[in-house]
């Protein structure tokens, strides 16, 4: 058969394109990939530092690994209750509340074929702790030691009771990854996946595309859709556009306030699906306790007394972020609202507040806010929109300076005490109130009541309360539920008193899906299940 020219070159077009949709050719425009049948395109502007699970540590890294790899338990769908995974039951403890011995599957396979057992669990937990990643401490500072009874049993023994600790073994990383392709003795592999979860990755272009592949052998119930492709693009206006275009099918993390509303308006007329659940993230501002005038509490009460979370969560975020009043979020059971006492914008008090600690319209108190310009999706104006509000309900009894600096720059700095206020997000990594509470207020070590070593340092607090420690000590050992909420409403009392941070909203994840697409959903754990979505 003979074809003229223009023939000839419409089939080498087609060609180029399939090429650039095989190999991910273009970073900031939609890979096309409508023609693989079955198959969900989901776009994103986040970025992977590493996909081994003993190394990664961010959101987005994490929802691909909840997707391919599996831990001894889970979540729930639909809710924050753990429930066994590649366990077969909840793990059996010992009286002195030290030992967990925990049944395992039979009939697993891992993404290359070779079986799942207590051995490769132990081996995969070990290499998570001995290789010293960035989420390692999470093991390394409880565990004393792992061992397998038998091919199908798993014991685990602590250094110190800590009830807690199944929550730990759900973390996204420390699941099951095949012995014989991971080495705990030599280095990380932050381009590789090879575990049993019900998608396998196929392929994967730094910045481009990620490709994983519904995994045949799967020992649970199959995915709804053949595989995914996760496409990698530079801005939120290039998300939004391909949204819009049909060049995704999904659009996740991460979209502008403004950008959100506009999905939501248009939705219905357009038949989108808009996916969205209370996040777990909490918005907080630091305060270095050790930097006039900062060194005084009745400053640190005045600043939180100024602050308005209702009105930027109007004004700002359209109402896709919460107020929160407390270092624990909302939906965690604990939950103490102790800086409602302060109230929001409330002026008055904080007038009062600062002329008790010396200060008047003609000698301020002075104090500089750091921020990213990334923060909560636009730093410049949510700090903008925060000093206009301080200055008219205080006046000139408080003058705030804005800086920015980049999140990687500050991270380098906020443990020497470099900036007096900070404001950062928070990610847990398990569901529980400990989990917003140890991780900003225990200090190690103090001089002159200042902490110099420990989470308040690191967080760039530098808070030291010894009654804290000890409080935070304790209800990480209480196994008595009503004993342990007491505890934990303490430590809420004295972050509200003492002003160490500031919490100020909670956020909401989102997930927006093109007509035609089901499935979509976000769990109240923030994450984003891949094995639901259909494509009509």
């Amino acid at each position: 058969m003979k074809y003229s020219i223009s023939r000839l070159v419409s089939v080498l077009l087609i060609g180029m394109m399939l090429v650039g949709i095989l190999f991910g050719c273009a970073r900031d425009s939609a890979v096309n990939l409508k023609s693989l049948a079955g198959r969900i395109i989901i776009g994103t502007t986040s970025s992977i530092r590493t996909l081994d699970p003993a190394d990664a540590y961010e959101v987005f890294a994490g929802n691909v690994l909840y997707n391919t790899i599996e831990r001894l338990y889970t979540y729930k769908p639909g809710s924050i209750e753990l429930v066994p995974q590649l366990a077969t039951a909840m793990p059996k403890i010992s009286e002195d509340g030290l030992t967990y011995t925990i049944p395992v599957r039979t009939g697993v396979k891992f993404h290359d074929r070779t079986d799942f057992n207590a051995l490769a669990m132990s081996y995969s937990l070990l290499r998570f702790i001995k290789l010293g990643g960035a989420p390692s401490s999470l093991l390394a500072d409880v565990v004393e030691s792992i061992k397998t009874n038998s091919l199908t049993e798993l014991e685990i023994k602590l250094k110190r009771p800590y009830p807690l600790f199944p929550s730990l073994l759900a973390f996204t990383g420390a699941g099951a990854i095949s012995p014989q392709v991971y080495d705990h003795e030599k280095s990380f592999l932050p381009n590789k996946i090879v575990g049993t979860g019900p998608y396998q990755l196929t392929q994967y272009l730094e910045r481009s595309i990620l490709r994983l592949d519904a995994f045949p052998d799967y020992w649970g119930e199959k995915p709804a859709n053949r595989g995914i492709d996760i496409q990698f693009l530079s801005s939120n206006a290039n998300l939004l556009n391909a949204f819009k275009t049909g060049a995704v099918d999904v659009a996740y993390q991460t979209l502008s306030p403004n950008q959100i509303h506009n999905l939501e308006v248009n939705a219905k007329k357009n038949n989108w699906t808009v996916a969205s659940n209370q996040g777990m993230v909490i918005l907080y501002m630091v305060l270095n306790v050790q930097q006039p005038p900062l060194d005084n509490v009745k400053v640190r009460q005045a600043i939180a007394a100024a602050i308005d979370r209702p009105l930027l969560q109007s004004r700002v975020f359209q109402g896709q972020r919460e107020p929160v009043y407390s270092l624990v979020p909302k939906s965690i059971l604990g939950y103490k609202p102790v800086f409602q006492l302060y109230g929001d914008g409330n002026g008055k008090l904080a007038r009062q507040l600062l002329t008790e600690a010396g200060y008047s319209d003609r000698k301020p108190a002075q104090v500089t806010l750091w921020y990213s310009p990334t923060y909560a999706g636009n730093g410049d104006l949510v700090v903008s929109t925060l000093k206009a509000s301080i200055d008219k309900s205080v006046g000139k009894i408080l003058q705030i300076k804005l800086e920015k600096v980049s999140t990687s720059t500050a991270y380098a700095y906020l443990d020497k005490g470099a900036y007096p206020m900070f404001l950062l997000d928070w990610t847990p990594d398990i569901f529980d109130p400990d989990n917003f509470l140890q991780p900003f207020l225990t200090c190690d070590q103090a001089k002159n009541n200042i902490c110099t070593k420990g989470s308040s340092q690191y967080q760039g607090s530098f808070y030291n309360n010894p009654e804290i420690n000890t409080l935070i000590a304790k209800q990480r050992q209480e196994i008595d539920p009503a004993k342990r909420l007491t505890q934990i409403n303490q430590i809420q009392d004295i972050l509200g008193r003492d002003v160490p941070f500031i919490p100020l909203w909670q956020n909401k994840e989102y997930a927006f899906a093109r007509s035609g697409i089901t499935g979509v959903k976000i769990e109240p754990t923030q994450q984003l299940p891949y094995w639901t979505i259909r494509k009509l």
